[in-house]
């Protein structure tokens, strides 16, 4: 299967779809923009995805998927092996659960537009963007901290001894984090399976920093 990741380095959303990608052992074309240049707000761009938003990814029969955990769990369902969430549907519900408190709850309030929204209309400086961004990382890392640590489901990673889809979000989540200097110390569990995954090769080839239009 021919596939192209239309992503941005440094997006969370971007990373979690090359991890996942990386995880199934599935090549791909890699697609760069610059976010900040405005190269997803063109009609050719806008044309794949409506919303202007990294990732998409482009499918070799002409299509375009959008959001990246609606693309992960059609990888999941097109390449089965190895399984991103579990078969138990309680179980599955678990990694779901985790996955968005990430990707509902922190994501849309930190991302760069809302970012730059801030600074635009509020005139927020980037002391200011942190004590944003870490409130709404810190308002969802202490219930996530304590899901993992209260559960006999926790294993080696979020759930259980493979990565799952909520081993994705975090991983990215905590590399964004990075941006704005924010430990992962407070939240032990969380730490040390950041730390876990970061030993993972699918995870470390998928990190910002090794990204080929990292700057």
């Amino acid at each position: 299967m021919s596939l192209k990741l239309h992503n941005f380095f440094r997006s969370s959303t971007s990373t979690r779809l090359r991890t996942a990608l990386n995880l199934k052992g599935l090549d791909y074309e890699y697609v760069p923009y610059v976010l900040r240049d405005g190269e997803t707000r063109t009609v050719q761009y806008l044309a794949k995805n409506p919303q202007g938003l990294v990732p998409t990814l482009e499918t070799s029969d002409g299509a375009f998927l959008t959001q990246s955990l609606a693309i992960i769990e059609w990888l999941d369902e097109k390449h089965p092996e190895p399984a991103l969430l579990p078969a138990d549907p309680d179980e599955r519900a678990r990694v779901r659960a985790l996955s968005y408190m990430i990707a509902s709850e922190i994501h849309p309030l930190n991302n760069l537009r809302v970012l730059f929204q801030l600074r635009d209309q509020f005139g927020a400086d980037e002391a200011a963007q942190k004590e944003w961004f870490t409130h709404w990382v810190a308002t969802t890392f202490d219930p996530f901290e304590t899901a993992l640590n209260t559960s006999d489901q926790t294993g080696k990673y979020c759930h259980g001894d493979t990565p799952t889809m909520a081993d994705i979000c975090l991983h990215a989540q905590v590399w964004n984090n990075k941006r704005f200097d924010i430990p992962t110390e407070q939240w032990p569990t969380i730490a040390r399976i950041q730390s876990e995954l970061d030993q993972v090769p699918a995870f470390a080839k998928a990190v910002p920093s090794k990204q080929p239009d990292a700057a």
